[in-house]
């Protein structure tokens, strides 16, 4: 039985035998069954890292120290509303700062970085994120969106739809207004040329 620790680019955690490529946390969310609270985060620094560091190795949801969760790529990461960890993911964390200091003048340190990507996640409702609408050609590549219930990833001048176990066929752009699910100041980090690390099967 799979456990709940996939994150859709909704932000919401499910349980599916479909395996990610990279791995983060937002604290410790499981008891010691191995299953979620209701709680979705226990803290503000939500990270996205590297499945192998340092050849490390622990069991998923043991111990009180963070509850693994995964995604299919750094894309579906940056729409759930993690950023690159500081530690086993250093060249991209130094890419993201350089990023997020272009679009905002500076970089204010991590604590207020994750504060504002925070309030940049929360909906009307502590388990609903915040979304808005935007054109799909207005969106930098990496972005996520949804139309018609489908979240879609944009990439490459066009869209691919996502499955938790990969994307489906490439299709074109819409031209109408979206529900773009990456939080806004990511969505300018990527505007300011970040590249977020997508499934290597993408598009294919």
């Amino acid at each position: 039985m799979p456990l709940q620790n996939r994150v859709l680019p909704t932000g919401e955690i499910v349980a599916t035998s479909a395996r990610g490529t990279m791995t983060g946390n937002r604290g410790i969310l499981h008891g010691p069954d191995k299953v979620l609270s209701k709680r979705r985060w226990m803290h503000k620094a939500w990270i996205c890292c590297a499945l192998e560091w340092q050849g490390r190795k622990r069991e998923v949801m043991t111990g009180r120290n963070w509850t693994e969760l995964f995604f299919l790529d750094e894309a579906v990461a940056f729409a759930a509303g993690h950023r690159p960890c500081g530690y086993c993911r250093r060249p991209a964390f130094n890419g993201f700062k350089n990023a997020w200091a272009s679009v905002y003048g500076d970089w204010p340190g991590v604590k207020a970085v994750d504060q504002l990507l925070h309030q940049s996640r929360l909906g009307q409702t502590k388990r609903e994120h915040a979304r808005f609408k935007a054109q799909v050609n207005s969106l930098p590549c990496g972005s996520y969106f949804r139309l018609n219930e489908q979240a879609y990833l944009k990439l490459n001048g066009d869209c691919l739809p996502y499955d938790p176990a990969g994307y489906g066929t490439v299709r074109p752009i819409p031209n109408e207004d979206v529900e773009v699910l990456t939080p806004a100041p990511l969505i300018e980090v990527l505007r300011a040329g970040y590249r977020v690390a997508v499934r290597p099967t993408a598009g294919r």
